[in-house]
């Protein structure tokens, strides 16, 4: 796939020596105590939204009330299922259910759909409605959305294109590693409707992303440019990392999951390959507690962490590490380093404030060049991390 990670070199990547933090063991009381929190704190923010949503991060540890206009809903709308599957409680169906019909008018009315992350939208929210309860009006919303996002691919370049209108010259041909997670939505769309564009489009980007975005060390780019007249592929450069030539911590944790997610769909083995080249330069790069800096340059000091990150790593870990040979001796360093980034954070990173709209992992970063949602709560995070302990405790078949 990369022209720069020849089989040779992948499999020399595979095989770095890992740390011996983790053991693997899994503390279930302390999985079980993390799951009751969570649980307790969606109640009580069930109650402090309302009808509306939290905004991307917090402030001083509070999420704002938000309509459904950012690219971040669904990671609370999936909240809501993960609660459902967990518990079997109706209130959070009959909440999700809600989120469905707000979804539908959203994407029908195209408001604030201009962008790729339709994916973390309607997957979590939509698809994840389909699929546990065969809700016609969410596979219809689903299906709606994976149009919008077919709309933006590009076919010379062979990629979706990130942000804005597609005529934007500063927009125009950019694609980023986040959206190997909004990929799943055009898999099922092709699935479910048995129109194979989407599939095409998925298949297309993926390979994109696998030759431009990993750079030769294993290290990703967080967004490349391509010409979107020609397809030729431009450069290389960062929009929430510290530098063009680092690694923004949570989006070699995008790479981490969403290599594995779409191997899900095409069994394509090299997705593998790379997510394990990904995961091994990434827990190289990590400090004594597990915890990704927000830049995986910092591996000490007083930079901030991102425990965001860290929830979506080891949600990818979770996800490559039964798909890989029972043989493979990554298979249960990866399952370890999970289960002790997981049980890091449920002891030491979970909030325990009970203010209504509290965030759940504290000391995440949304945009440190921007300073927005610096060591604050992001709803991405305490999405995955609920994930997380949701993989470690049952056989869970993913939204994604």
């Amino acid at each position: 796939m990369s022209p720069s990670l020849n089989s040779a070199r992948i499999e020399a990547l595979a095989s770095e020596r890992l740390p011996q933090r983790w053991n693997g063991a899994i503390d279930r009381a302390l999985l079980a105590r993390a799951t009751a929190q969570v649980l307790l704190s969606i109640d009580r923010n069930l109650q402090y939204f309302g009808e509306r949503f939290p905004a991307p991060s917090t402030s001083g540890q509070v999420y704002p009330a938000i309509g459904n206009v950012e690219w971040t809903n669904g990671f609370w709308s999936g909240m809501l299922w993960l609660a459902y599957e967990l518990s079997g409680a109706d209130h959070y169906r009959a909440a999700a259910e809600r989120q469905v019909r707000s979804f539908h008018a959203r994407q029908a009315n195209r408001q604030e759909t201009n962008h790729h992350d339709l994916g973390f939208l309607y997957s979590l929210s939509c698809v994840a409605a389909h699929r546990l309860t065969g809700d016609p009006l969410a596979a219809e919303a689903a299906m709606g959305a994976a149009r919008l996002l077919l709309e933006r691919y590009l076919p010379k370049a062979g990629i979706i294109q990130a942000w804005g209108e597609l005529s934007d010259p500063a927009q125009q041909g950019r694609m980023i590693i986040d959206c190997n997670l909004n990929l799943p939505l055009l898999y099922w769309a092709s699935e479910h409707s048995g129109d194979p564009s989407f599939r095409a489009a998925a298949e297309r980007h993926i390979e994109a992303a696998a030759r431009h975005i990993v750079r030769p060390d294993g290290s990703t780019f967080h967004t490349f440019f391509f010409d979107p007249a020609s397809g030729r592929p431009l450069q290389g450069k960062t929009h929430q990392g510290f530098a063009d030539d680092s690694c923004w911590a949570r989006g070699q944790a995008w790479g981490i999951a969403g290599f594995p997610l779409a191997y899900r769909y095409n069994s394509d083995s090299r997705l593998l390959d790379l997510a394990q080249v990904l995961a091994n330069y990434y827990l190289n790069r990590l400090p004594q507690d597990g915890i990704c800096y927000w830049d995986l340059m910092f591996t000490s000091g007083s930079e901030e962490r991102d425990s965001s990150a860290a929830a979506i790593a080891a949600c990818g870990l979770l996800e490559l590490a039964p798909r890989l040979a029972p043989g493979n001796p990554l298979r249960d360093s990866y399952q370890a380093a999970a289960v002790g980034i997981v049980q890091e954070l449920a002891q030491h990173y979970l909030n325990q404030a009970a203010a209504p709209g509290s965030g759940l992992l504290q000391h995440a970063v949304y945009h440190k060049p921007h300073g927005v949602g610096v060591d604050e709560c992001c709803i991405w995070g305490d999405y995955f991390f609920l994930e997380a302990l949701v993989r470690l405790q049952r056989d869970w078949q993913p939204y994604w």
